[in-house]
């Protein structure tokens, strides 16, 4: 329906601009055409008529043949030889054609300001071979067309161009995801495994909180962007999951501050922060301490996460794991320069901080 109006739009477009060019010299010579002694002779009428048809068929014949099949394909020598023969054409078979459906009509006069001695009349001039005028028109159709020409290219290319850009973005972000799922269940399952081997009673609620996390990423990470509750609620239930494995050594805080009704966010931006927090940040041996911390502005998002850093021979803080990698890429790709993320260690702490602007 939308191709549809757009053809009917442009079919309008054409007709008014031609009603336009071919009305514009009657418009200028309007004042010369209400003396009463002007007439225009049918050879004249049919001239201008045949000129009219030719510089049409040019036109369309430069537009949609000349120029995508010789100036694009950069056939030079062919679209110049064409154009040149257009012209050629146009200086002689509309006066051919006009000659023979309305003879041009020849005027005898004598001078005003000499006495006819011999008793000849003078013949009015003929027209000559070549007509600046006919010549200044066919240049100007020429170089509108083939600028129209040349700029509806460049548009469909540049639209092109972005809806290839588009696709391509879209395509990467779905990689993304699925790789961000794969990591985050292979943690997971490593932590109710770990709650199997020994029997704990904690196994059956942490496989009813992985269910549910499961299907939030089922259900709701094909979209672009989820309720930022959702979100919230995700990022609990994540975290009770982990809490499931901690002992007494570890402590966790998690708090919201603000409303988180009626706002969106990207999915799964979070949680590659707060898995990190939980794999370099917890100890059995020693105190440690994690804090995430979401707040929501009127246009601005906050996410901050800390963790005390625990070394041990196998087990590093590192910034390029796969997750940390591919938030940084949708933050990129989906917030550009509308979000901050920053990361710092301070006193042995590793600190997150992420701001989106919304």
């Amino acid at each position: 329906m939308i191709t549809k109006n757009k053809n009917i739009v442009s079919v309008i477009a054409h007709v008014a601009a031609w009603v336009c060019f071919f009305t514009l010299p009657y418009l200028v010579f309007f004042p010369r055409m209400l003396d009463s002694q002007y007439t225009m002779s049918d050879h004249m009428f049919a001239s201008i008529v045949c000129n009219n048809v030719f510089l049409v068929v040019f036109y369309y014949l430069n537009t949609q043949i000349l120029i995508p099949k010789l100036l694009m394909q950069e056939k030079w020598f062919l679209y110049i030889t064409a154009v040149i023969s257009s012209l050629v054409l146009f200086l002689i078979i509309p006066k051919y054609i006009a000659g023979i459906v309305a003879p041009p009509e020849i005027r005898t006069f004598q001078r005003p300001s000499l006495p006819n001695t011999t008793g000849r009349n003078w013949q009015g001039r003929k027209r000559p071979l070549v007509e600046p005028f006919n010549m200044a028109i066919f240049f100007m159709v020429f170089t509108v067309g083939t600028c129209v020409a040349v700029i509806q290219r460049w548009l469909k290319t540049e639209e092109h161009r972005k809806e290839t850009e588009s696709e391509k973005l879209n395509t990467e972000l779905s990689f993304l995801k699925s790789q961000i799922n794969p990591h985050f269940f292979f943690n997971t399952l490593n932590n109710i495994y770990s709650l199997a081997i020994v029997k704990s009673e904690k196994t059956a609620p942490a496989v009813m909180k992985l269910s549910s996390i499961m299907r939030y990423i089922l259900t709701e990470t094909n979209n672009d962007f989820v309720p930022l509750q959702n979100e919230v609620d995700f990022t609990k239930n994540y975290i009770e999951l982990q809490q499931v494995r901690l002992t007494e050594k570890t402590t966790v805080n998690f708090d919201v501050i603000g409303n988180v009704e009626n706002k969106n966010i990207a999915p799964l931006l979070f949680i590659p922060f707060v898995e990190n927090a939980f794999k370099y940040g917890i100890s059995t041996k020693s105190t440690s301490e994690i804090n995430i911390h979401i707040e929501s502005l009127d246009n601005k998002i906050i996410f901050t996460s800390s963790n005390s850093i625990v070394k041990s021979e196998n087990n590093m803080m590192e910034n390029t794991g796969i997750g940390i990698n591919n938030v940084k890429r949708r933050l990129e790709l989906m917030y550009s320069d509308k979000h901050v993320l920053t990361n710092t260690i301070k006193d042995n702490i590793y600190l997150v901080h992420l701001e989106i602007s919304i």
